[in-house]
C-alpha cells in the first residue's frame, strides 16, 4: 500500500511538472521585425470625403419599396466625383441590384486582390441619438453618423488609398478590384453576382479583404496588449422555427399542457443541452497565438488543452458570451407568437431561434439535432432560411503575409491573430473562388465604439480615419 501511495504521489508531481514546464515554454513565437514606412495622406480631404459619404442616407430595408434608391445612386455618383483618378484609371461597372466594381489593371494578373466593403447602413432610431445620424457632423475631433464604423470607413480607406497612389502614377504589381455592395445589411444579391462575374472571368483572388475583426483590447483572457483579430472563417447562419397547432379555445378551460407550455418545455430542453464543443482551426490558432501572450494562470490552460479542454468547455457553457460562441453552434430564441387576446388559447403558436453554426457542421445536421431535443411530435421544427459555414482561409502564404505585414506596420504594438467570426458578411461568398478571404475592419476600436455598430451614436475619431487610409496605402503598394 505504501508503494501505491508513493507511485500516486510521483504521478501527481509528474503531472504538475509537465503542465508547468509546458506553460513556461509557451512563449510568443519569434517574428521578423517589421520596418516602419511613413505614409503621408491628405487628412483633411479624407475627413471631408467621409463626411460627404455619411450624408448619403443609404439605408437598407428588406422591403424594397422602403429603400430610397436615389440616395444609393447619389452615393455611387459621389465615388466618381471624389476620386477622379480612380474613375479615370479603373474600369467601372454596376453589377447586380446595387453592386459597384472598380477594376484596376496591374503589371500581372497572377495574384489579384479584392478589396470589399458595403455602403448600405442599418436603419436609425433618431430618438436614441444625441447627434444627427446623417449630417456628417464633426465635433471635438470626432465624426458622428451611421456608417462611420459599419462600414463606409473601410470603403473610404480603399478609395482614398487608391486615389493617393494613382495620382502619383502608381501601377500595382497585380490586378486589383474594389467591390462594394449596397445591400449587405439585408443579405442581398450584389456581392454574389460580383463573385459570379469574377468567376466567369477566371479570376482567383490571392487576397480578399472585407470587414470583420479589428484592433481591440481586453477580448482575450489574460492578454493586456492590443490584438489585431483577422477573421479567417465565419460561422453559418440559420433561423429555425418551432410551430405547434391546436384547436384553440377559451382560456377558462385549458388542457393540461397548452401549446405555448409545450413550446416552452422544448426551449428548455434545447437550452439545457448546448451543442457540443468543436475546436476549429481559427479558434485553435487564436488560442495558440494569444495564449502565449496571456498571464501565467491562463498559459497553464492554453498550453495544456490536451488536459484542460473539458474544463474550458464547461466554463464556456456556463458563462456563455463570445468565448463560448467560438467553441460551438449557438442557439438563441428571439421571437414568440401566440394568441392576440389574453383569454384565448392560440390555435397556432410559434417560436423562432437564431443559430450560428460552427465550422464542420451544416444546417441539416443542426436541424436534425434540434428535432431530437424537441422530443414532441406535435411541434414542427423547420429551417426558415440560412447558410452553411464557409470554408476556412489559409494563415500562410502570399495573401496572409501581405495583410499581416501591413497590420504590423500600422499597429506595431498589436498581436496579430486569426479568429472565428460570428456575424455574417458578404465575404463568405468569396470562399467559392478563393482560399484567401480575410475579415479585418482596419480600425482600432474601443468597447464603447464597437457598441455603436448597429446601435445609436455611431462615431469615429478623426485620427482613426487617417490611420485606416494609411493602412490601405501600405497594403496596396506591396501587392
Amino acid at each position: 500500500m505504501t508503494y501505491f501511495w508513493l507511485a500516486l504521489a510521483a504521478l501527481v508531481v509528474a503531472f504538475f511538472a509537465v503542465i508547468i514546464i509546458r506553460a513556461l515554454r509557451f512563449t510568443p513565437k519569434t517574428t521578423v521585425p517589421v520596418e516602419f514606412s511613413e505614409v503621408s495622406v491628405n487628412e483633411q480631404a479624407a475627413i471631408s470625403h467621409f463626411a460627404d459619404m455619411i450624408r448619403c442616407k443609404t439605408i437598407s430595408y428588406y422591403e424594397d419599396e422602403r429603400i430610397d434608391k436615389a440616395e444609393f445612386a447619389k452615393f455611387r455618383a459621389l465615388l466618381k466625383q471624389l476620386y477622379p483618378n480612380v474613375a479615370a484609371k479603373c474600369t467601372y461597372e454596376e453589377i447586380g441590384p446595387s453592386g459597384v466594381l472598380f477594376s484596376l489593371k496591374g503589371k500581372s494578373s497572377e495574384k489579384p486582390a479584392v478589396f470589399m466593403s458595403h455602403y448600405d447602413v442599418v436603419p436609425v432610431n433618431e430618438e436614441q441619438w444625441t447627434k444627427p445620424a446623417f449630417e456628417g457632423l464633426i465635433e471635438n475631433g470626432i465624426l458622428w453618423g451611421r456608417g462611420t464604423l459599419d462600414t463606409k470607413g473601410t470603403l473610404l480607406g480603399v478609395m482614398e488609398a487608391a486615389e493617393h497612389l494613382l495620382k502619383d502614377g502608381f501601377v500595382p504589381e497585380n490586378d486589383m478590384y474594389f467591390a462594394f455592395a449596397g445591400d449587405e445589411e439585408v443579405a442581398g444579391k450584389s456581392q454574389p453576382v460580383i463573385v459570379e462575374t469574377l468567376r466567369s472571368r477566371g479570376i482567383v483572388p490571392a487576397l480578399v479583404l472585407d470587414e470583420g475583426g479589428a484592433v481591440v483590447e481586453g477580448v482575450f483572457p489574460g492578454v493586456k496588449q492590443p490584438c489585431a483579430l483577422i477573421g479567417i472563417a465565419e460561422k453559418g447562419l440559420m433561423d429555425a422555427q418551432f410551430v405547434i397547432e391546436g384547436a384553440g379555445g377559451h382560456a377558462s378551460s385549458p388542457p393540461p399542457h397548452t401549446g405555448i407550455g409545450r413550446l416552452a418545455a422544448a426551449v428548455t430542453r434545447i437550452e439545457a443541452k448546448p451543442f457540443p464543443m468543436t475546436l476549429t482551426k481559427p479558434v485553435a490558432e487564436m488560442f495558440d497565438t494569444l495564449g502565449r501572450r496571456s498571464s501565467f494562470v491562463y498559459k497553464l490552460i492554453f498550453a495544456n488543452l490536451w488536459c484542460f479542454l473539458p474544463l474550458l468547455d464547461a466554463m464556456c457553457k456556463k458563462s456563455g458570451g463570445e468565448l463560448n460562441a467560438m467553441m460551438r453552434t449557438t442557439c438563441a430564441f428571439t421571437m414568440a407568437e401566440g394568441s392576440k387576446a389574453s383569454n384565448v388559447l392560440p390555435p397556432r403558436a410559434r417560436m423562432v431561434a437564431n443559430l450560428r453554426i460552427i465550422s464542420g457542421s451544416t444546417m441539416e445536421s443542426t436541424i436534425a439535432r434540434l428535432k431530437t431535443l424537441v422530443a414532441d411530435e406535435g411541434i414542427t421544427t423547420s429551417i426558415m432560411h440560412g447558410t452553411d459555414p464557409c470554408s476556412i482561409s489559409r494563415t500562410e502564404g502570399y495573401g496572409w503575409d501581405k495583410l499581416t505585414h501591413a497590420i504590423s506596420e500600422t499597429w506595431p504594438n498589436a498581436e496579430v491573430s486569426p479568429y472565428l467570426m460570428f456575424a455574417a458578411s458578404d465575404s463568405r461568398h468569396y470562399s467559392a473562388i478563393s482560399e484567401n478571404v480575410y475579415r479585418f475592419s482596419t480600425m482600432e476600436l474601443t468597447k464603447e465604439e464597437r457598441a455603436g455598430i448597429h446601435g445609436h451614436d455611431e462615431h469615429i475619431p478623426l485620427a482613426k480615419i487617417v490611420k485606416t487610409v494609411q493602412f490601405y496605402v501600405r497594403l496596396m503598394r506591396t501587392l
